[in-house]
């Protein structure tokens, strides 16, 4: 049976609960995870309620003590909703002239500091060498599925972004075979059974990039695995990193196919042109 989240705790008790342990909940269904980041006389001093208005709000909730209501919170924004990362003081004093990029430059850096450049260079190897280039991508994952497709479909032939619309992947991988590569992309909030997926392609034989955020354990079963940082102070994940990494594989595979891109890319041009697809 699956255990409730916190978040759903907090909405079922709203009906019946006091002004003040209202107040609280409401509190927590927009910033909860700053249980994770007050003790309990903190968070109460920020909700203008009492201590023991939140040690028996949380015991309402099915906890047996704030601690252990902080520790199931912690559990679940690692793989949770971006809500569990926003905090109630940022956006108090969030300012809405300027555009900061240092965040973008420091996920950056994080995620390539952690990328051996032999790795890169064996998966611009593998998609020019494969029988075909199948690029896994779910929810958000789905977008740098279609950007890396549509990139490297100037470089290789055969590729192809999966599932589609009304698809299952058990259709795509039952046509795998040993020699493709297969680009899964799974960020947060990854779609259930993930796993059990790679485990499937992993039968079949074929090769495995694995692209994630940082919140996935290091999976030493895929060929490679490439995590990018995208946590921030925001209320949304900043996918940067995640875009580079699919830019600089791209880039990769195109200067080791050398005079064969480029001949591909005319050709694609060319014939658009007669076409009259571009202006």
């Amino acid at each position: 049976m699956t255990q409730e989240s916190f978040l759903t705790k907090v909405k079922e008790a709203l009906p019946d609960l006091h002004p003040a342990e209202r107040r609280l909940a409401e509190f927590l269904i927009d910033f909860p995870g700053e249980i994770a980041s007050y003790d309990a006389q903190e968070l109460a001093g920020l909700c203008k309620v009492s201590k023991a208005t939140v040690s028996r709000f949380v015991r309402r909730l099915g906890f047996d003590n704030y601690d252990h209501a902080r520790k199931a919170v912690r559990e679940e924004s690692q793989t949770g909703s971006r809500l569990f990362f926003g905090h109630a003081e940022t956006e108090a004093g969030a300012s809405t002239h300027g555009i900061d990029l240092a965040e973008e430059r420091e996920l950056t850096e994080w995620t390539f500091q952690r990328i051996d450049p032999a790795e890169l260079n064996a998966v611009a190897e593998a998609i020019l060498s494969a029988r075909k280039v199948w690029i896994i991508g779910q929810r958000i994952g789905h977008s740098f599925a279609t950007y890396l497709y549509w990139q490297l479909t100037k470089v290789i032939a055969n590729s192809a972004v999966v599932p589609q619309a009304g698809e299952t992947l058990g259709e795509h991988i039952a046509a795998m075979e040993p020699d493709d590569l297969v680009i899964f992309v799974a960020l947060r909030r990854r779609m259930k059974g993930t796993e059990d997926v790679l485990s499937e392609i992993r039968q079949v034989g074929a090769k495995i990039a694995l692209i994630s955020d940082e919140g996935m354990t290091y999976n030493t079963s895929s060929t490679w695995h490439f995590r990018c940082r995208t946590q921030t102070s925001s209320p949304q994940f900043n996918h940067t990193a995640v875009m580079s990494l699919c830019h600089q594989l791209v880039v990769q595979a195109m200067l080791k196919s050398g005079h064969d891109s480029r001949a591909r890319l005319l050709a694609v041009d060319s014939i658009n042109e007669r076409l009259g697809f571009y202006d």
